[in-house]
């Protein structure tokens, strides 16, 4: 499309153009139709993160924060103005681009760790036992005591916030299942370990920073500066990468999250907000039925709330169907078609993008170089445009990563520096069954606790502190001890037990004549 067949074009967002002088096609990106979300599609190496950057620079300039998960460290350079470099400059002469507007961006970092950026937390009841049991990876029975966990810490007024009151609460619930049958059902000890065990492994991958408080208020995104521009907030996933668990659960947390606190408003001008979420596939893989439900279930109401949803992937068969047929705004770098899963996807890409005449759709996707792309945004009426094969134009601000000075001095100046950085930690389930426990136990010292005395004192304090000597055996006793009775043995060294021995030789000599005498009184005395 033209710049002159959209009636907004100076409150759109361009994106993407091809040609110079009057034959110029550009690609402009609708604001009231930005929250009809989008898909940015490429292999490799094709210039995915730059078509990101440019478009978050058009979202900001309109006064529209946008968040965006930096997985590989990259984003971070829009927060610094760019410069003119050699090799830039020539691709923009060949291909005929407008020269950037070198500017640099309102940027808050944040990290999930609290590494790289302000801390990122929610409370584990806030979370929920559905996405915790999809990062706990925990099938649907251990998913359903986790419920019941839930809702015994509900009724009884327990506040679970961090990682170690759920894992107490497990822990009681497990040593109280009996408890809790009649009124709640079957509590199997296995999925109880199960899920302690799932525990350990997120606390191993440090996924217990995430959990706890102060939790994130998602009104701290919905920031714009002095100059009107919205803040670009870039969350620090490089490390997150290697908990993709945790990173889905928590993406589609944050999502959840918008879902119930905007109000529905519509149709806008121009968004609320915009996600960007590179490496979409890790919300995805693996996910089970009920959770793709739910993602598509998010996706396509949170659009009314006026937020923009963008997946940034390799490979559009990453996502699924009910999602993808969502998302209206497309942007399609080249794909390779080097094995049959990649035939298809181009196939898929293909077919999915409205064709125009002259263009051979599955042929330039192969084709495309990088930078090049094949666009197709909403027109006004909300349908797709006709794909254009296009160069997407670069972005204003830096290329590349900030240094580590850089992002000290964004942390130190952000609107929010301070205020996440102390971790609360307010009574709650565990210090409750912690109290409860200690209630229970005696107020004196048990006989356990009292250190073993030493030193040649140690034979008369043991016998003092003995329990009374047994009585005795008496002739019965004897008898049934040679019969085969008697108390258990115990381990005793050599010479007790040579000791005893002989005592119990002695005893049973004795024993026998006493028996015999008896005995022959009874029957008439012994024959000699």
């Amino acid at each position: 499309m033209t710049a002159s067949s959209s009636p907004s074009c100076d409150a759109s967002i361009l994106i993407a153009q091809h040609g110079t002088d009057n034959s110029t096609v550009q690609c402009r990106l609708l604001p009231d139709k930005a929250n009809r979300h989008g898909l940015i599609t490429g292999a490799t190496g094709t210039g995915k993160t730059i078509t990101l950057q440019t478009m978050a620079e058009g979202f900001s300039r309109l006064g529209v924060p946008v968040f965006m998960a930096d997985v590989k460290g990259d984003l971070t350079g829009i927060s610094q103005s760019g410069s003119p470099q050699p090799k830039l400059s020539k691709i923009i002469t060949e291909r005929g681009l407008p020269e950037p507007a070198y500017q640099s961006y309102p940027t808050t970092l944040w990290d999930v760790f609290g590494e790289q950026g302000h801390p990122v937390r929610a409370t584990v009841s806030d979370l929920g036992p559905l996405l915790l049991g999809r990062m706990l990876n925990l099938n649907d029975t251990q998913s359903g005591v986790l419920q019941l966990v839930f809702k015994i810490a509900d009724d009884a007024g327990l506040l679970l916030l961090d990682m170690k009151d759920l894992r107490a609460m497990c822990q009681d619930v497990g040593d109280n299942a009996s408890q809790y049958t009649t009124e709640y059902g079957n509590i199997s000890a296995a999925s109880i370990g199960a899920i302690q065990r799932g525990l350990m492994q997120i606390e191993a991958q440090g996924g217990e920073k995430f959990f706890g408080e102060p939790m994130l208020n998602i009104a701290d995104f919905m920031q714009t500066d002095s100059k009107g521009l919205g803040m670009v907030n870039i969350l620090a996933a490089d490390k997150l990468m290697n908990s993709p668990r945790l990173y889905a659960t928590f993406l589609l947390w944050m999502l959840s999250e918008l879902f119930e606190t905007f109000p529905e408003v519509g149709d806008l001008e121009k968004p609320k907000m915009v996600f960007f979420f590179d490496e979409a596939h890790l919300l995805f893989n693996d996910a089970p039925k009920v959770l793709l439900e739910r993602i598509e279930l998010v996706v396509r109401l949170v659009r009314s709330k006026g937020v923009g949803v963008y997946f940034v992937t390799q490979n559009p068969l990453d996502i699924p169907d009910t999602v993808l047929a969502q998302l209206g705004n497309r942007v399609q770098h080249a794909l390779r078609a080097f094995t049959p899963r990649d035939q298809k996807a181009v196939k898929s890409a293909a077919e999915t993008m409205r064709p125009k005449e002259g263009l051979d759709i599955g042929a330039a996707i192969t084709e495309l170089a990088v930078g090049e792309a094949l666009v197709s945004f909403l027109d006004e009426k909300g349908r797709p445009s006709l794909t254009e094969r296009v160069y997407v134009l670069p972005p204003n601000s830096q290329i590349g990563p900030i240094t580590a000075a850089q992002r000290q001095a964004l942390l130190a100046d952000s609107l929010v520096a301070g205020v996440y950085e102390k971790v609360i930690d307010r009574d709650s389930a565990f210090e409750a069954i912690k109290g409860r426990t200690q209630s229970r136990q005696p107020a004196g010292t048990t006989q356990a606790q009292v250190p073993a005395p030493s030193g040649p004192s140690a034979g008369a304090a043991g016998a003092a502190d003995a329990p009374a000597a047994a009585p005795e055996k008496g002739i019965f006793d004897s008898i049934g001890d040679m019969l085969g009775g008697g108390t258990r043995r115990t381990r005793t060294s050599v010479g007790e037990q040579l000791a005893r021995s002989a005592a119990s030789s002695i005893g049973r000599e004795v024993g026998r004549q006493i028996i015999r005498g008896v005995l022959g009184g009874i029957f008439g005395g012994s024959r000699r």
